[in-house]
């Protein structure tokens, strides 16, 4: 009797154990309303070229901030793919979406292109209930460079990892358009 009593303690404690140790993957939404272009004669052609994240960043556990100084990047929590390339993707369609006449694209284009290059900082949930988004722009636009930081701070309506990705999405898609106004105003 004492023996199946153990038996049935250890598929217990095993049941428990396997539910902790579930893992959740993350994929960044992309833009809701994405637009094919399609080059003609006269489309203007951008490159994003990278986006890159700091080491912190660059795991798969998604980051959350716990104090001022001190982050926890998750073990169960994780992306889905590299981070830096799901913000290259996203803001390939987000530009595409919001550029008509320009073609956007993740890989060389030509050589009458323009190219984007970002350095993402932050991309992290923190404690206070807010998700920060941050880091800066680089803009090579027939030789002119153009450089800009960028930092943009959210608030979560509801608690959990769920709710960060989207409203970290929120925040990109937010930087996306951002960077599509400035890049509408080039000659």
């Amino acid at each position: 009797m004492k023996k199946w009593l153990m038996v049935a303690m250890a598929l217990a404690l095993s049941a428990c154990s396997s539910s902790e140790d579930a893992k959740t993957w993350y994929q960044l939404p992309s833009a809701q309303h994405t637009t094919q272009s399609v080059a003609s004669q006269g489309s203007r052609l951008l490159w994003v070229e990278q986006v890159t994240v700091p080491d912190y960043l660059a795991g798969n556990g998604v980051v959350y901030q716990t104090t001022d100084v001190q982050y926890v990047i998750a073990n169960n929590n994780l992306w889905a793919s590299p981070l830096d390339q799901q913000l290259r993707t996203t803001l390939v369609a987000n530009l595409s979406s919001q550029l008509p006449g320009w073609v956007i694209a993740s890989q060389p284009l030509g050589n009458d292109q323009d190219t984007l290059n970002v350095t993402v900082t932050s991309f992290h949930g923190r404690y206070d209930g807010h998700v920060i988004v941050s880091g800066e722009w680089l803009l090579n636009h027939q030789g002119q460079l153009i450089k800009r930081p960028f930092h943009v701070e959210l608030a979560q309506q509801k608690d959990g990892y769920d709710e960060m990705v989207k409203v970290l999405a929120q925040a990109w898609n937010q930087e996306a358009t951002a960077i599509a106004s400035e890049i509408k105003r080039l000659p």
